[in-house]
């Protein structure tokens, strides 16, 4: 894989933005915490600096070895990263006078200077930090202030060091992308090979490579990453490649029979398997959200090691991982907090035996559409709502019954179905309803009821990090609760959620 540009994460929230706009401009990227930098540089042709929510005056402080970086290869500093090479080399960094967090926009610009051409004389960028550097590192040559900010960016004398106070990875900084650009490309003279296509070529000969004629088994879930990750395996391995799809009793209405003959029609070698008795008798009575995870994620292994085992000589175990699932099972200071586990980072239980292989580990979800579309898979099928791994039981609040499954599946389908006729499938990023442990009181003609409330879901994201509530039509949401009201029994309520992430996340449980 191509080494490119080197980021090292201080703990930002903004740090896979970075990534993200680096990606952008067809150049490959990697995230890394601080304190791990690798051993092999050479196939870096430069590195950045994230922000971090510490303080470089602060004792604990992230303090980074950069001596086979400065001054040996392109450093584009930011935020902390400025403040970090200020403090530690000759400057001084203290608490800033006034409030630097939010927008602002350039007030001096020094000419010349390539990491500023083509960005406007006053363009708004992104401030947020508590800190300011009051006084520039040795060698430091001022490059732009704003109103608030004296040293906003600056660059050191005799090496290709630049260093901003300001995030040029968001999308307030409305020419941050340009000075990214100016920077790699034109600076540290980067190269913008990464593309779909090439990507893979790579991966392919990797695949090939790597497996031989080693024969690999897949777990599919129907879901975008799974299917191109198959894809990719086939065109690598084509026969020595086995699909499993598991049906977990938890999927959507006809899924499993639609999702099989989908794969059928793409000449992937699949296996369907119904455990959905096994799946419900083990969660028969759990409410804990995670026990719910850990009791679905442990029976998947299991089914998925039976059927492994009747295949002979099974080396290899592929999974459809993407970088965000790698990002987020490491932080700069160790394993990040458990928010709810993740369906497709952690070990295997010793008893499988498998090699693990991931093609699309290195790919945000965007970047998994757009090999998917090289590929040549249906866009269709590419275009699908992500859908978590545990299925419909995290959005079944409470325990889980095969009453409770019928209802939601039923809803569910109401919803997605409208949101296709209506032409508002392809502007929400995922969509679903959730099945609340709440009665309502309502009124079906002269008749007291007392049913189920459902919440529907409908978010618009990138690939999931972030992500805003989307605002569906009223006369849509007024005809689908109409709809499921009077079509599924056993519902007398739908609310729609009107949270976004953060502070709330996408599913709820």
């Amino acid at each position: 894989m191509q080494h490119n540009v080197l980021i090292l994460d201080f703990g930002s929230q903004y740090t896979q933005l970075i990534a993200r706009r680096v990606r952008e401009l067809n150049i490959f990227c990697e995230i890394f915490p601080y304190h791990h930098i690798p051993e092999d540089l050479s196939t870096y042709k430069a590195v950045i600096l994230s922000g971090s929510p510490f303080s470089v005056r602060a004792e604990d402080a992230p303090h980074p070895d950069l001596s086979k970086i400065r001054g040996h290869m392109p450093l584009l500093a930011v935020c902390y990263g400025a403040q970090y090479l200020a403090h530690f080399c000759g400057g001084e960094v203290a608490p800033s006078n006034t409030r630097e967090y939010g927008r602002a926009n350039l007030s001096f610009v020094k000419s010349g200077e390539v990491f500023f051409e083509g960005v406007d004389e006053h363009s708004q960028v992104w401030m947020s930090h508590s800190d300011t550097i009051d006084k520039l590192p040795l060698g430091g040559v001022r490059l732009a202030s704003t109103h608030d900010v004296m040293n906003a960016a600056y660059r050191i004398e005799n090496e290709v060091t630049y260093a901003i106070q300001f995030h040029p990875e968001v999308y307030h900084s409305i020419d941050g992308k340009k000075m990214l650009e100016n920077f790699l490309v034109k600076i540290a003279q980067v190269p913008q090979n990464f593309t779909p296509n090439a990507f893979v070529e790579e991966i392919i000969d990797e695949l090939q490579t790597k497996v031989g004629t080693d024969k690999v088994v897949l777990g599919l879930s129907g879901g975008v990453d799974s299917t191109v990750a198959a894809v990719l395996m086939h065109r690598a391995i084509g026969k020595n490649l086995y699909c499993i799809f598991v049906n977990n009793g938890l999927l959507r209405k006809n899924e499993y029979e639609s999702v099989l003959d989908q794969y059928r029609n793409m000449g992937l070698n699949v296996k369907g398997v119904d455990a959905s008795h096994r799946f419900l008798s083990e969660l028969e009575g759990i409410e804990d959200p995670e026990t719910k995870r850990k009791t679905i994620g442990r029976v998947f292994i299991e089914v998925f090691d039976d059927e492994a085992h009747q295949i002979e000589d099974v080396k290899w175990l592929a999974q459809g991982t993407i970088y965000p699932d790698v990002i987020e099972s490491v932080s700069v200071k160790g394993p990040s907090a458990t928010i709810k586990s993740h369906h497709n980072v952690g070990g295997l239980p010793d008893f499988m035996k498998l090699n693990i292989v991931e093609p699309l580990r290195m790919l945000f979800k965007d970047e998994v559409r757009r090999v998917g579309k090289t590929l040549g898979i249906d866009p269709a099928l590419l275009g699908r709502h992500p859908f978590p791994g545990p299925g419909l039981s995290i959005r079944i609040l409470g325990a889980i019954t095969l009453e409770k499954i019928r209802i939601l599946q039923e809803v569910d389908f109401i919803f997605i179905e409208g949101l296709k006729s209506w032409n508002l499938y392809d502007r929400v990023w995922q969509a679903g309803a959730i099945l609340l442990p709440v009665n309502s009181v309502g009124v079906m003609g002269d008749e007291r009821t007392y049913e189920k409330v459902v919440a529907l879901r409908a978010v618009e994201s990138t690939d999931g990090m972030t992500a805003d509530w989307v605002p569906l039509p009223h006369e849509f949401l007024m005809k689908i609760s109409n709809e499921i009201i009077n079509k599924v029994k056993g519902v007398n309520r739908v609310v729609y959620d009107i949270s976004s992430k953060p502070p709330a996340t996408i599913e709820w449980e």
